[in-house]
C-alpha cells in the first residue's frame, strides 16, 4: 500500500473512531462543554421597566432598541428605535434605563465600569421621546464616571454623582451646578463605601423630593477607616498596591449623616438625628411626600432599629417606631426569593399613611403595617409560618413569598391589607419549586420566574390576582433539549436528624446509574451561614450533574443559622455561634447520612465558597474522622479580619466577647488537620482578603500540616476575571476530588 492510501485509510479510521467515541460520550458532560463553550447557555429575560403604573412595560431588544409591550393586549410597539441611540455613528449599548415621571424623557446608562461588586459607574444619555433628541450628560467629565443619574419630578433637571460629589444639570441651558464640594475618597457624597454596599445593599445614595425642591443624600465619613492594601504583582515589573477602605471587625465604623440640599438656594442642611454618627448606621431613607422623609437608624450592634420622620418645612424630627432583638435586627431579610438588590426602602400603603415592616418578634417572620402618625402596628400575616420576602401591592392586598408546608420551596401568597383577611396562595400548583415575581405597581400584572430541580428557569407574564398566563417570555427550550440529551441524576429531598435531635433539610443528587448494592464516594457541598441556603428546590448546576455522571453523591444540607423558613429560633441560634453551632449540625448530620449502606464513609469530601469555604475548613479540622478531603474557596479563616458590619451583626463586638470569635474561627483548629486540603483564594479579593489564606497557611505550616494552595492573581471574591479562569478553577476542583476521593 502506498503512502497516500495509508494516510487516507488512517484518517478515515481516526475519523470513524472519533465519531464513534463522540456518539458514545455525547450524553456525558465535560468541563470544556460546561465552561469553555456556549453549548449550555440559558435564556434570561432582559431587564424590564414597568410604565404607566403597570399598564405596559419596556424592555431592551437587539442590544440598543427599546420596545413597549402592552400588559393587557400584548401589543408590541417601538418605544425608542435603535437608530436613535447612536453616538459618533456607533450604537449605544443599553445597560439600564429609566423614564422621567411624565414619560417624556429617558435616561440611558452605558459604558459602565465596576465599583465593588457591580458596574455602577458609567456614561448617561438623555433621549427626548417628544423631539427625538439624544444628549450625553456630564460631557466635560471624564468618560464612564457618572453614577445614579435621576430626573427631577418636574423634568427640568437631572442630578448625578461624579467622584463623590453631587451635581445638577439643567436640560434647557445645559448648565452643570456642583451641589457638594467636599467629596473625596474619604468623604463620600451620594453613594457609599465598601461596607455599606456589601452589608446593607446600599449603592445609590441620594433622592429627589417629590416636588423637586430638595435632594436628600447620604454623606459617609470614611476618613478614619483603615486602609487594606491588595497587591497587583502581574501588570507591571513593579508591584502596585491597591488601597481599600475596609472597616475590620471591632474597628470604628464610618460616620454617616443625611443632608438636605435646597435646590433654590443650593444650601445644605444636616438632619439632627440623635446618636453619634459612628455609633449608629443609617441604612434607609425615603420620601413619603413632598414634606416628609422616613429614615431608618440602627445602632452599631444592630439589635435596635429606630425609624424617624423628618419634616423639611419646620425641621421636626419624630420617632415613630422602635424594634429591638436580643440577637440582631434584619433589614432586608436574606432569602432566595428576594427580587434584585434591596435599597431597604419600606413599602408605603394607605396613601402614604403607613409602611410595611417584616419582623420576627413573635418567633416567626411576619408582615406588619405600621401607622406613621401613631406608630401602631397591625399584624397582617398571623400564623406559625415565615414570610420569606415582600412581593408587591394591589389596592386591597399585599403580596408576599412564603412556603408554610415546604421550606425548600417558595410561592406567592396574598392577604388583605386591613389585617382581617384570609391567607390565599396565588401561585398555581403546577409551578412546584421556587417562584419569584416582579409585580407591577398597580398589582395587576407580574413577571413570574419558576424553577425546580427538574425544571430550568422559565419566565412568563401573568395577570393578578388569578395568575393567568398572558405570555411566555422565556421557555429555555434549547437548554431543556440539551439536558434531555444527557445522562442526568435522580434528585431527592430528605431530612436528617442528628444525635442532638436537630432535623436538617437535605438535597441529595444520586450518581447516574445508581446501584444500591454498590458503595459510592460522597461530596458534601456546604454554606451554613446567615446569608444563604443550599438545600433548595432550584435547578441543579451542570458541575453537579457532571460529578454525578462520574459516580459521586452530592449532598446539600441547611443547618441551624441559615435563612430557612423554620422560625426565628432556628435562624437566630447562630448569634455569637458562627463556626460552632452550624459546624456541629453539619458534622453530625453527615455522620447520620453516612450510615446509609451505599455511601462509602472512607471516601468523603466537602467543599464550599466564602462562608462555605469557612465551613469546609471547620469541618476538616473538627471532624477529621468524617471528612478525608476538603476544598475551601475564598474562606474566612479568622473571624477577626472580616468586615465590622457583617461580623458584629452576627457575633457581637470582639471587645466584649472575643472568645466567641476565636472559638468559631477555623484557624484555631488548623492543627487538627488530618486529611487532604486544597485552599483556593483570589489575591484581589476585596471581600475576604487574601490575608485570610496567608494566615491559615502560616498556621498549617507551624504545625507541619501538608496541604495545597492555589492563589488566583488579582481575582476578586467570585474568581471570574481573566480568560479561562472558570475552566481552570473547576478543573482543579474536579481533579483534586477525583485524585483524593476516587470513584472505584
Amino acid at each position: 500500500m502506498n503512502y497516500f492510501l495509508k494516510k487516507v485509510l488512517f484518517l478515515f479510521l481516526a475519523f470513524f473512531a472519533l465519531t464513534e467515541t463522540s456518539a458514545q460520550t455525547s450524553d456525558l458532560l465535560t468541563l470544556e462543554r460546561i465552561y469553555a463553550s456556549n453549548e449550555f447557555s440559558q435564556e434570561r429575560l432582559q431587564p424590564i421597566q414597568w410604565i404607566e403604573n403597570g399598564a405596559a412595560y419596556v424592555t431592551v431588544e437587539n442590544g440598543n432598541e427599546l420596545a413597549r409591550w402592552d400588559s393587557k393586549s400584548l401589543e408590541k410597539s417601538v418605544f425608542v428605535p435603535g437608530s436613535a441611540l447612536q453616538s459618533d455613528g456607533k450604537p449605544i449599548r443599553i445597560e439600564s434605563f429609566s423614564l422621567s415621571d411624565d414619560g417624556s424623557k429617558m435616561l440611558i446608562f452605558t459604558n459602565s465600569s465596576r465599583v465593588w461588586r457591580s458596574n455602577t459607574k458609567g456614561d448617561y444619555y438623555v433621549y427626548d421621546l417628544e423631539n427625538g433628541v439624544l444628549k450625553q450628560l456630564g460631557q466635560d467629565f471624564e468618560s464612564s464616571s457618572l453614577m445614579f443619574a435621576k430626573f427631577s419630578s418636574d423634568n427640568s433637571k437631572v442630578a448625578y454623582v461624579q467622584k463623590f460629589n453631587l451635581y445638577l444639570e439643567d436640560f434647557k441651558t445645559g448648565e452643570v451646578t456642583q451641589l457638594t464640594s467636599d467629596g473625596t475618597d474619604k468623604i463620600i457624597n451620594g453613594t457609599f463605601d465598601w461596607a455599606y454596599e456589601e452589608e446593607f445593599g446600599k449603592r445609590d445614595g441620594f433622592q429627589w423630593s417629590p416636588d423637586a425642591k430638595f435632594i436628600s443624600f447620604w454623606q459617609i465619613d470614611a476618613s478614619e477607616i483603615g486602609t487594606f492594601y491588595m497587591i497587583n504583582n502581574t501588570d507591571s515589573v513593579y508591584s502596585r498596591p491597591i488601597p481599600l477602605q475596609y472597616p475590620k471587625v471591632g474597628e470604628e465604623p464610618a460616620g454617616a449623616k443625611i443632608g438636605l440640599i435646597d435646590i433654590a438656594s443650593k444650601n445644605t442642611k444636616w438632619l439632627p438625628i440623635p446618636g453619634g454618627e459612628k455609633e449608629n448606621y443609617l441604612p434607609g431613607m425615603q420620601w413619603i411626600n413632598e414634606d416628609l422623609l422616613l429614615i431608618q437608624q440602627m445602632n452599631r450592634k444592630q439589635n435596635q432599629l429606630t425609624i424617624w420622620t423628618y419634616k423639611p418645612s419646620n425641621g421636626e424630627l419624630k420617632k415613630v417606631y422602635v424594634e429591638t432583638e436580643k440577637t440582631w435586627v434584619d433589614l432586608a431579610y436574606p432569602d432566595l426569593s428576594r427580587y434584585g438588590w434591596s435599597d431597604n426602602s419600606l413599602p408605603l400603603v394607605d396613601d402614604g399613611k403607613a409602611f410595611l415592616r417584616m419582623t420576627e418578634n413573635d418567633g416567626w417572620r411576619h408582615l406588619y403595617k405600621v401607622d406613621i402618625a401613631t406608630g401602631n402596628k397591625t399584624l397582617l400575616t398571623p400564623g406559625e409560618y415565615d414570610v420569606a420576602s415582600f412581593g408587591g401591592l394591589s389596592d386591597k392586598e399585599v403580596f408576599f413569598i412564603a412556603s408554610p408546608e415546604n421550606t425548600t420551596q417558595r410561592y406567592l401568597y396574598a392577604i388583605d391589607l386591613a389585617g382581617k383577611g384570609k391567607l390565599r396562595r396565588v401561585t398555581p400548583d403546577a409551578f412546584e419549586g421556587v417562584n419569584t415575581y416582579d409585580i407591577a405597581p398597580n398589582g395587576e400584572f407580574a413577571v413570574h420566574n419558576h424553577q425546580s430541580t427538574s425544571d430550568p428557569l422559565t419566565t412568563r407574564l401573568v395577570s393578578l390576582p388569578k395568575h393567568e398566563v398572558l405570555k411566555t417570555l422565556i421557555e429555555n427550550k434549547e437548554y431543556k433539549a440539551k439536558l434531555a440529551s444527557l445522562k442526568t441524576p435522580e434528585i431527592k429531598f430528605t431530612t436528617v436528624t442528628t444525635s442532638e435531635g436537630v432535623t436538617l433539610d437535605a438535597r441529595v443528587i444520586y450518581p447516574v446509574d445508581f446501584d444500591e448494592t454498590k458503595k459510592y464516594p460522597v461530596l458534601f457541598h456546604v454554606y451554613g451561614e446567615p446569608w444563604s441556603t443550599v438545600a433548595t428546590d432550584t435547578q441543579v448546576g451542570l458541575f453537579n450533574i457532571m460529578l454525578a455522571q462520574k459516580g459521586y453523591f452530592i449532598i446539600d444540607m441547611d443547618n441551624r443559622g441559615t435563612p430557612t423558613l423554620k422560625g426565628s429560633a432556628w435562624r437566630k441560634i447562630i448569634y455569637r455561634n458562627i463556626g460552632k453551632v452550624n459546624v456541629q449540625d453539619q458534622g453530625l448530620a453527615a455522620k447520620e447520612l453516612l450510615k446509609l449502606p451505599y455511601l462509602d464513609e472512607s471516601r468523603v469530601a466537602v467543599w464550599g465558597w466564602s462562608g462555605g469555604g469557612s465551613m469546609t475548613l471547620n469541618l476538616m479540622f473538627k471532624f477529621p474522622e468524617i471528612y478525608q478531603t476538603g476544598m475551601s474557596v475564598a474562606s474566612v479563616s479568622n473571624q477577626l479580619i472580616y468586615d465590622n458590619i457583617y461580623q458584629e451583626r452576627y457575633m457581637g463586638l470582639p471587645q466584649e466577647n472575643i472568645e466567641d470569635f476565636v472559638n468559631g474561627s477555623p484557624i484555631t483548629y488548623a492543627k487538627n488537620l488530618e486529611g487532604n486540603l486544597l485552599v483556593i483564594h483570589g489575591t484581589g479579593d476585596d471581600n475576604v482578603h487574601y490575608q485570610s489564606a496567608e494566615m491559615l497557611i502560616n498556621e498549617l505550616v507551624k504545625h507541619n500540616k501538608q496541604f495545597q494552595i492555589m492563589p488566583y492573581p488579582n481575582r476578586s471574591h467570585g474568581i471570574r476575571e481573566g480568560a479561562g479562569t472558570s475552566l481552570h478553577l473547576y478543573t482543579l476542583l474536579t481533579n483534586y476530588l477525583m485524585e483524593h476521593t476516587p470513584v472505584k
